[in-house]
């Protein structure tokens, strides 16, 4: 029989990957996929000094969203309205998702969230989180031999 070494964060790690992708199927499939709320696209790229976060929030206008950062994650809120119209023979069809949502983004380090820059540019917001100073400057001894 072989021995298995125990790594208890490397299973929190998958434990959270499977949850949030049963959160992720939950909310897609929500009466039976045609769900009145919407979850915006996010993309995630760390670099030396900051963090860059885009979302992705197309016909949204600027001033409905509720952008909050803190040094470890950044929330981001809002409410997409529906606009009524009719068509002919009194019927509307829509694919669009309306509704409010929310959607919360961890961030791989902390940062300095007084710093933060953004900008929202056909439906894209994009933000540079700049790493707090003690992350910037971390650095990691390896021990050979």
């Amino acid at each position: 029989m072989a021995l298995i070494r125990w790594q208890p964060f490397q299973e929190m790690e998958s434990l959270q990957r499977d949850m949030n992708r049963l959160f992720d199927r939950l909310a897609a499939n929500d009466d039976g996929g045609n769900r009145s709320t919407f979850v915006p696209a996010a993309e995630l790229q760390e670099t030396s000094d900051a963090i860059h976060l885009s979302i992705e929030l197309p016909g949204m206008d600027p001033k409905e969203l509720d952008v909050q950062v803190t040094a470890e994650a950044v929330s981001i809120s809002g409410e997409r309205r529906e606009k009524t119209h009719t068509e002919e023979k009194g019927m509307t069809r829509t694919e669009f998702r309306y509704g409010k949502f929310q959607r919360v983004v961890p961030l791989p380090a902390r940062i300095q969230n007084t710093d933060v820059q953004a900008d929202y540019k056909d439906g894209i917001l994009k933000l540079i989180l700049p790493k707090a100073e003690q992350e910037k400057n971390k650095v990691v001894k390896i021990n050979l031999g």
